[in-house]
C-alpha cells in the first residue's frame, strides 16, 4: 500500500486507518487527499488554517474523513460532518481513552449538530485565558453559515470582563459588556463593541464576573449547544455554568446539548492532586461526566494533550471549527 505520508503515532494507528481506507475503496491517504483536491479543496490546509500548531496526524485524519464523506455521496454539510467523524475515529489509537469514548465520532456528530438549522446558538464556555475557544469560533464563523438557511449564532462565554475585551480586540469579535443584578436576577447589556466588520464580528464575546452571570448569559442567548474548555478555572466557571444551565434547561423544557472537553486523565485536577484514590477520574473529568451529553478527551487547546488521549494532535475547540469548515468544503465541492 502506498502510504508514504508520515505522521505522529503512525505505527499504532496505521492498522485501523488501512482497514478504513479499504472499506471506502481508497488505496492510500495520498489518494484520499487527491480526491478532495479534485473537488476544489484541501482538508490538510484547512486544518492548519484553523490551528496552525496542529499535528500532521490531524491534517491527515480530516483528509481521510473528507474523502469518506465524498465516497458516501453525502448530500448535506451535516451528513458530511458525520462522515468526517468516521475518519477521525479511524485515527484513534486502539485501547486509548479517545477510542473508549468514541471521540472521533463524537466530533463528527457535534459538527453535524452545528450545521443543522435546529441549532440556533453555540457557546464556547471557557476560563478565557484560553485562546483555543477563539480558534474554534473563527473556524465556525468563517464557514458554517454557507451551508445553513439561517446564521448560527456563536458566543464565547468566559470568566472576566477584561479577558473578554482583550480576546475580542485581538480576534475581531464583538465584545458584549454585561452587568448582572444579583438581587433581581437580571442581566443588563451595558455596551456592545465590534472590533471588525467581517465575519468575525458575528462572534459575540461575553465576560462574566461569576457563575450566576455566566448562567444568565446562557439563558439570554438561548444556547442550544456548548463545549467547555477545561484547563483554566474549571472549578470556578465553565463546568459550573454548564451544569447549572443544564439543570435549568431540564426544568424548563429547553433542549440543551452539553459537551465536556478536556479530562481523560483529569488533566488539571487529576487524582494525585485531589488526594483521591486510583478509582477517581480526577475532578475536572468527573465534573464533565456530570453535565456532559458527550465527553471529549484531552485539552480544549493543547494538541499534544489530545494526542496523549489517543485521538489526534489538535485542541478540542479548534477541532470543532475544523470539522465544520471541512464539512462545508465537502458540501460545496460536491454540490
Amino acid at each position: 500500500m502506498a502510504n508514504d505520508v508520515m505522521f505522529e503515532g503512525k505505527d499504532r494507528r496505521i492498522a485501523k486507518i488501512e482497514k478504513c481506507l479499504a472499506e471506502y475503496g481508497l488505496a492510500s491517504l495520498e489518494e484520499a487527499r487527491e480526491l478532495c483536491q479534485s473537488k476544489g479543496f484541501d482538508p490538510y490546509e484547512i486544518v492548519k488554517g484553523v490551528q496552525p500548531i496542529a499535528f500532521e496526524n490531524a491534517s491527515w485524519a480530516y483528509t481521510l474523513g473528507c474523502a469518506i464523506a465524498i465516497k458516501k455521496e453525502t448530500k448535506t454539510a451535516s451528513e458530511a460532518a458525520e462522515a468526517i467523524g468516521i475518519g477521525l475515529e479511524a485515527f484513534c489509537i486502539p485501547g486509548s481513552v479517545a477510542e473508549q469514548r468514541k471521540v472521533g465520532l463524537g466530533h463528527g456528530n457535534l459538527g453535524a449538530m452545528l450545521l443543522r438549522d435546529e441549532t440556533k446558538c453555540f457557546a464556547f464556555l471557557a476560563g478565557h485565558e484560553s485562546f483555543a475557544a477563539a480558534e474554534g469560533a473563527i473556524g465556525i464563523a468563517k464557514t458554517a453559515n454557507r451551508a445553513r438557511k439561517e446564521p448560527l449564532r456563536i458566543i464565547l462565554n468566559g470568566l472576566g470582563k477584561d479577558a473578554a475585551y482583550i480576546i475580542s480586540r485581538i480576534n475581531g469579535f464583538t465584545y458584549v459588556k454585561t452587568d448582572y443584578d444579583f438581587y433581581n436576577d437580571e442581566l443588563n447589556v451595558v455596551e456592545t463593541k465590534a472590533f471588525s466588520d467581517g465575519e468575525r464580528a458575528a462572534v459575540k464575546c461575553y465576560g462574566a464576573n461569576d457563575v450566576l452571570e455566566g448562567v444568565a448569559i446562557m439563558k439570554a442567548e438561548g444556547v442550544d449547544v456548548s463545549i467547555t474548555g477545561n484547563s483554566t478555572n474549571p472549578t470556578r466557571f465553565q463546568h459550573l455554568v454548564a451544569g447549572t444551565y443544564k439543570k435549568w434547561s431540564n426544568e424548563n423544557g429547553v433542549q440543551y446539548f452539553s459537551v465536556a472537553s478536556g479530562g481523560g486523565t483529569g488533566r488539571t485536577l487529576h487524582p494525585d492532586n485531589m488526594g483521591a484514590g486510583p478509582a477517581s477520574y480526577g475532578l475536572t473529568d468527573s465534573m464533565g461526566r456530570m453535565h456532559g451529553d458527550a465527553q471529549f478527551a484531552g485539552s480544549s487547546s493543547v494538541p499534544a494533550h489530545v494526542e496523549m488521549m489517543g485521538l489526534i494532535g489538535m485542541g478540542n475547540n479548534p477541532m470543532v471549527g475544523a470539522t465544520v469548515a471541512c464539512a462545508v468544503a465537502v458540501y460545496e465541492g460536491t454540490k
